[in-house]
């Protein structure tokens, strides 16, 4: 399967966080953690009243990846709250990824910094949520490795606000059709061909503004392979047109009635769509 063809080092590097401690950034108050450094890399926990986040920072030339990685492959990020303690759940959002091409492939993910929100939901709402993370994920320039990292936060009710950062990521989480804003991009049409030698999916899409930089992911159900979408034509006034192929190291019938995730992203704005096989 090619989400496997990618060149990886048995390397994982750990990393523990210290206390909390407030901090300013971005122009506002928040909580963070200190930085646990890793290879190529540093994270922390971020929060405000009523979110949290988990940011990650790399140098220069290097990624890491979306809950997708790709074609190419890769590590996606997992998220383990389970030492957490006063937590009923936490929803990690993934901001609007973008879609990086070399010479294996093409991976999906982020570049220099990047913050994932996170949704808190106390188990009682009078007191403090303790936020322990356990955090795999990887980095990548030339070849992928995997790192971990442990974090902790505590977080109470009067909680300073949410720093600038995470409210900048948060409003990259692309959105559904119920909260869609105009400048984000809308699934106008799917065409289903999925017998014949060449199975295959057409997104048609409309990108206000232009689409600047409009790009398409799409996604199975957990342990399903459907490759990335490739734009086949694009009017520069932002009807844009993806293809998806399934006629390799697809299984087309294990797809059939289930839902697939379309994610659209531009400069302009970003949106989320599901999709029924049927």
């Amino acid at each position: 399967m090619k989400l496997q063809n990618f060149l990886s080092i048995a390397l994982t590097v750990f990393a523990v966080s210290a206390l909390p401690a407030l901090s300013v950034d971005g122009g506002a108050a928040g909580l963070s953690s200190d930085w646990a450094e890793g290879h190529n890399s540093r994270v922390r926990l971020i929060a405000g009243k009523g979110l949290a986040g988990v940011e990650l920072q790399m140098p220069k030339g290097w990624k890491t990846y979306w809950r997708n990685p790709g074609d190419a492959g890769g590590v996606p990020p997992s998220f383990d709250w389970s030492k957490s303690e006063n937590l009923a759940s936490a929803e990690v959002l993934y901001p609007a990824p973008e879609r990086f091409t070399d010479r294996i492939g093409d991976t999906v993910g982020y570049k220099d910094t990047v913050v994932f929100p996170v949704r808190l939901e106390a188990k009682d709402p009078a007191k403090p949520i303790g936020l322990r993370l356990a955090l795999d994920y990887g980095v990548c320039k030339e070849i992928c490795i995997p790192a971990e990292a442990a974090l902790t936060l505590d977080i109470t009710s009067d909680a300073p606000p949410i720093p600038q950062q995470l409210a900048d990521a948060q409003g990259r989480v692309p959105r559904p059709a119920s909260e869609k804003k105009p400048s984000d991009p809308s699934l106008k049409r799917v065409v289903l061909n999925l017998t014949g030698e060449r199975p295959h999916i057409v997104l048609e899409t409309k990108f206000p503004g232009g689409g600047v930089h409009a790009d398409a992911f799409i996604e199975a159900p957990s342990g399903s392979y459907v490759p990335l979408p490739k734009i086949t034509a694009d009017d520069g006034a932002g009807n844009v047109t993806f293809e998806v192929d399934l006629s390799s190291d697809v299984d087309v019938e294990d797809l059939n009635g289930h839902s697939l995730i379309v994610t659209l992203v531009s400069d302009e704005g970003q949106s989320e769509v599901t999709f029924d096989i049927r």
